[in-house]
C-alpha cells in the first residue's frame, strides 16, 4: 500500500509540473532547429542597432534641433493619423462584422491593400488620386485651398493611409467575437441603436480599439514610403523621424543609429503593452460566471413574500396592453392575448420557441410577426420602439456596468432622469434578493444572482410584452420558489402579456394562464394548464411532465403504435384516428412473474435504469413488444422485486389507466 501510494503521489505531482508549463509537447528537432534560426534572424537585426549605439553620444544625438524637430511633427502627424483613423475607421470596423453587403469581400479587401502594398506605391497612389494633377487635387485646391503634397496636412493623410488598417481589422476581431445577443438586448430596453453602439458596444470592445489604437499610432509614427513619395522630405513641414534616419545615414550613422533605437524603443513599448493580443476580444469572464453553479450569496436575500410592491414611480398608472400577433415564416400561428396574461411556451429543441421571441422582437428573418400591442402596430417599429423587454437564456448583462446601472439601463435609455432610474432599479433588486449586490459587476455574481438582475433590469423597463426565455434556469430549487413567487406576484398586476420559455412543468403551471405548445413552428396546442396537464397532445410536453407518451393510431380495440405493439384502452377512438397514449408511470404495474387476472397490457421486458424521484424510484424498462416504458414505484416495492439493472420483468397497464387523446 505504501508503494502505491508514493506512485500516486509522483503522478500527481508530475501532472502538477506540467501544468505549470505552457505545453507539455517536446518540440521535434526537424521543427526546433528551423524555429531557432527564425528567431535569430528576427533578433539579430535589433541586436545589431544596440551593439553599435554610441551610448555615449545618444543624448547628444536625441537632443539635436533636427532630430527634435523632426520627432516633434512626427508625433504630430501620428496623432491626426490616430483621430482621423478612429472617426473613419471604428465605423467602418462595424459595418464589416455586422452587415452583410454586397461588395463586402472587395470593402475588406481595400482595407487589407494598404497593408500588403509597397509603401512607395501607396505614396503614388495618393498622388495620382490627391496630388496637384491628380483625380481630386485640384478640385481640393480650387474649392477649399487645400494642397495636399508637400505639406504637413500630406504627411498625415499618408498615415493614415498606411496605419488605418490596423484599427480596422483589430476592432472587426473585436467585435466579431462580441455576441450580437448584448446589443439586442440593449435594443430590447429601447436604447436606439446610436445609444446602443456608445454604451455597449464600444464599452464591451474596448481591448480591441485599444489594441488597434495603439498599432495604428506606432505605425503611423513609423511611416517612410508613402510619405516621402507623396508628401515630400522638408524639414519641419513633412520631415518624420523615419525621414530624418534616412537622411542621418549618408551625414551620420552614428546618429541614424541613435534615433533608429528610439523608433525601435517606441514599437517594442506598444508590443509589449499589448502583450501580444492583436486583435481584442470582448470580456467573457461575465460569462464564466454566469456558467458556474449557484454560490452561496455573500448577503441575506430578502424573502418575495415579505417584500411590499413596487411601483416606478409613485404616480404610476397600469396601462392595458392586449396583444395579437400573426407570425408567419418558420413559425406558423396567430396568438392573441388579454393584459395580464401569462403564456408559457414549451416545445421540444428546434421547435421555434426562441425563433417566435425574436419574431416578436423583430430580431430575425427567419419569421415575421404583424405584431400590435393595445391599439399600437407595431410591426414596422424598429426593436428599440416597440417597447418588448427581452430576458435571453444567458441573462447578457453588460459586463462593464454594475448590476444597479444594468437595471437602470431601460430607463435611462427612456430618458427617466438619473436619480429617479437608480433609485427605481435599487427597489427592483431589493425586491429580487440582491440589492446588497447593487455594486457588482456581472462577473462578480453567480449564475443565479446574473438571471435574477437580468429579469430586474426587464422588469424595470415598464415593457408593454415581457419576453423571457426560461429566466429560471440558472436558480436553485430554493431561489427559483422565491423568484417565481415574485414574478407571478408583479405578473398579476402587469398591463402587457408575458411570454414564458421555459422546460419546467412547474413553472409553466405556476406561472401561466395557458400553455402555448409549439411543434415545427406550428402551435399544437394553446389551453390552460390543467388541460394541457390532462390531455397534452405532444409527446414532449406529456414527457415534460413525467408521462408516458405512446403515439400510434386508434384500431377498434385501441391503438396500433407507431415504435412497434398494440395498446387496449377502455375507449378506443374511431378508427384510423392520429392519437396519443398517456400513460402515469405510477399506473404502470411491474412484477417478476408473468401477472394474471384483469389487465389486459402485458409485456415482458428488462430493467434499463433506476433513478430517484423524491421519496420514489423511476424505473425505465425496454421491451421489444412496446415502446419503452417508465413505471414509479417506491422503495420497498423495488427491494422486494429484487429489481437491479438488466433484471428481467413483466408490466401490466390497464386499460381504464389510459388516456387518448386526438392529435
Amino acid at each position: 500500500m505504501k508503494h502505491l501510494r508514493s506512485r500516486t503521489t509522483g503522478t500527481r505531482s508530475t501532472t502538477t509540473g506540467s501544468r505549470g508549463r505552457t505545453t507539455g509537447t517536446r518540440a521535434p528537432i526537424a521543427l526546433a532547429v528551423p524555429a531557432l534560426v527564425a528567431v535569430a534572424f528576427l533578433l539579430l537585426p535589433l541586436i545589431g542597432i544596440l551593439a553599435r549605439t554610441s551610448w555615449g553620444e545618444l543624448g547628444t544625438h536625441l537632443t539635436s534641433p533636427g532630430t527634435t524637430e523632426a520627432l516633434t511633427l512626427s508625433l504630430v502627424v501620428s496623432a491626426w493619423a490616430l483621430g482621423f483613423s478612429v472617426v473613419l475607421g471604428v465605423p467602418l470596423a462595424w459595418l464589416l462584422a455586422r452587415v452583410d453587403f454586397p461588395g463586402k469581400a472587395f470593402v475588406r479587401s481595400l482595407v487589407l491593400l494598404p497593408m500588403v502594398l509597397p509603401p512607395t506605391v501607396g505614396g503614388v497612389a495618393l498622388l495620382l488620386a490627391f496630388g496637384r494633377r491628380g483625380l481630386l487635387g485640384p478640385w481640393l485646391e480650387d474649392t477649399f485651398g487645400i494642397t495636399l503634397p508637400f505639406n504637413t496636412a500630406g504627411a498625415v493623410v499618408a498615415a493614415t493611409f498606411v496605419a488605418m488598417p490596423f484599427l480596422v481589422i483589430s476592432l472587426e476581431g473585436a467585435l466579431g467575437g462580441l455576441r450580437p445577443r448584448y446589443e439586442e438586448t440593449a435594443a430590447s430596453l429601447g436604447a436606439s441603436p446610436l445609444r446602443v453602439f456608445f454604451t455597449v458596444t464600444l464599452p464591451m470592445v474596448a481591448p480591441g480599439l485599444a489594441a488597434g489604437a495603439a498599432l495604428t499610432w506606432a505605425r503611423a509614427l513609423g511611416e517612410f514610403g508613402a510619405t516621402i513619395t507623396f508628401a515630400g522630405n522638408l524639414p519641419g513641414t513633412t520631415q518624420t523621424l523615419p525621414l530624418q534616419v534616412y537622411l542621418l545615414l549618408q551625414e551620420s550613422p552614428e546618429a541614424a543609429t541613435s534615433v533608429s533605437l528610439l523608433l525601435l524603443a517606441v514599437a517594442m513599448a506598444v508590443l509589449i503593452a499589448l502583450r501580444g493580443r492583436w486583435t481584442g476580444t470582448p470580456n467573457t469572464t461575465a460569462k464564466a460566471a454566469r456558467d458556474r453553479t449557484d454560490e452561496p450569496e455573500p448577503g441575506p436575500v430578502q424573502d418575495a413574500d415579505s417584500a411590499p410592491p413596487v411601483r416606478s414611480s409613485p404616480d404610476a398608472v397600469r396601462e392595458n396592453w392586449p396583444l395579437h400577433a400573426e407570425v408567419t415564416g418558420f413559425n406558423q400561428l396567430t396568438l392573441d392575448a388579454e393584459p395580464g396574461t401569462t403564456i408559457a411556451v414549451v416545445g421540444p429543441n428546434g421547435a421555434g420557441k426562441t425563433t417566435l421571441l425574436r419574431a416578436l422582437l423583430g430580431l430575425t428573418p427567419r419569421a415575421h410577426a404583424e405584431l400590435r400591442l393595445g391599439g399600437t402596430d407595431v410591426s414596422a417599429l424598429p426593436p428599440h420602439r416597440r417597447g418588448v423587454a427581452w430576458v435571453p437564456q444567458d441573462g447578457a448583462l453588460f459586463p462593464h456596468l454594475s448590476a444597479l446601472a444594468n437595471t437602470a439601463y431601460g430607463l435611462r435609455a427612456h430618458k427617466v432622469p438619473r436619480a429617479e432610474a437608480r433609485r427605481s432599479a435599487q427597489e427592483w433588486l431589493d425586491r429580487l434578493g440582491v440589492g446588497h449586490l447593487a455594486a457588482r459587476k456581472p462577473s462578480q455574481l453567480s449564475g443565479g444572482q446574473a438571471q435574477r438582475v437580468a429579469l430586474a433590469r426587464a422588469l424595470a423597463a415598464r415593457p408593454r410584452l415581457l419576453l423571457l426565455d426560461e429566466p429560471l434556469a440558472a436558480l436553485d430549487q430554493t431561489t427559483r420558489g422565491n423568484v417565481r413567487h415574485t414574478l407571478r406576484t408583479h405578473l398579476a398586476d402587469f398591463g402587457g402579456v408575458c411570454l414564458i420559455v421555459t422546460h419546467d412543468p412547474v413553472e409553466a403551471v405556476s406561472l401561466a394562464d395557458r400553455v402555448l405548445v409549439l411543434e415545427d413552428g406550428r402551435a399544437l396546442q394553446d389551453a390552460a394548464p390543467a388541460e394541457v396537464t390532462r390531455h397534452p397532445r405532444s409527446p414532449w410536453v406529456a414527457r415534460m411532465l413525467g408521462r408516458n407518451a405512446w403515439p400510434g393510431t386508434a384500431t377498434p380495440d385501441g391503438l396500433r403504435l407507431q415504435d412497434g405493439g398494440s395498446l387496449v384502452i377502455a375507449d378506443p377512438l374511431p378508427a384510423g384516428t392520429p392519437a396519443l397514449a398517456v400513460i402515469a408511470p405510477e399506473a404502470v404495474s411491474v412484477h417478476r412473474d408473468k401477472p394474471g387476472g384483469s389487465p389486459r397490457n402485458i409485456w415482458a421486458g428488462t430493467v434499463r435504469e433506476i433513478t430517484t424521484s423524491g421519496s420514489r424510484l423511476r424505473v425505465l424498462i425496454t421491451s421489444p413488444h412496446a415502446p419503452d416504458l417508465v413505471a414509479e414505484i417506491t422503495p420497498q416495492a423495488a427491494a422486494e422485486l429484487g429489481l437491479a439493472d438488466g433484471s428481467p420483468v413483466w408490466t401490466s397497464i390497464k386499460a381504464t389507466e389510459a388516456t387518448v387523446v386526438r392529435l
